[in-house]
């Protein structure tokens, strides 16, 4: 194995040990533990399922669908409002910043570019839009 792929099973190893995949991980295992949660999930998926039966008629019910909707957004807001989903949207959004800036440092030393010349303030405010932008690339 070379040591590229050895340092990269270190990194694994330690964003493992990272608080925010900590807390990361321990609020999906609230979420799948939380059983009114799984519940409305599974609701919401059924009337998804529903949904799109129903568009793929040849006919379809446009009242069944606006109906079905209806439920699907209010089932989506109850999912959303639920404490341990919450928290779960937060620390996934925390570990994923987190994940984002690993992925730009190795695109940078890939375009070869110093790696410690990476600015975590100067790319949170890209855009996405990098022709009048000398910051990654």
């Amino acid at each position: 194995m070379s040591e590229l792929m050895i340092m990269a099973k270190e990194l694994g190893k330690a964003i493992q040990k990272d608080e925010r995949y900590l807390t990361f991980r321990q609020a999906a295992a609230e979420n799948d533990k939380d059983s009114e949660l799984q519940n409305l999930i599974g609701q919401f998926n059924l009337k998804r399922l529903d949904a799109g039966n129903e568009q793929d008629k040849p006919e379809p019910d446009t009242a069944r669908l606006e109906a079905l909707d209806k439920e699907m957004q209010d089932l989506y807001s109850r999912i959303m409002s639920n404490p341990h989903m919450t928290a779960y949207q937060a620390a996934r959004g925390v570990f994923e910043q987190m994940l984002d800036e690993i992925n730009r440092i190795i695109a940078m030393s890939a375009a070869g570019q110093d790696p410690d010349s990476y600015d975590p303030t100067a790319a949170s405010s890209c855009g996405g839009n990098c022709s009048g932008c000398s910051g990654c690339h």
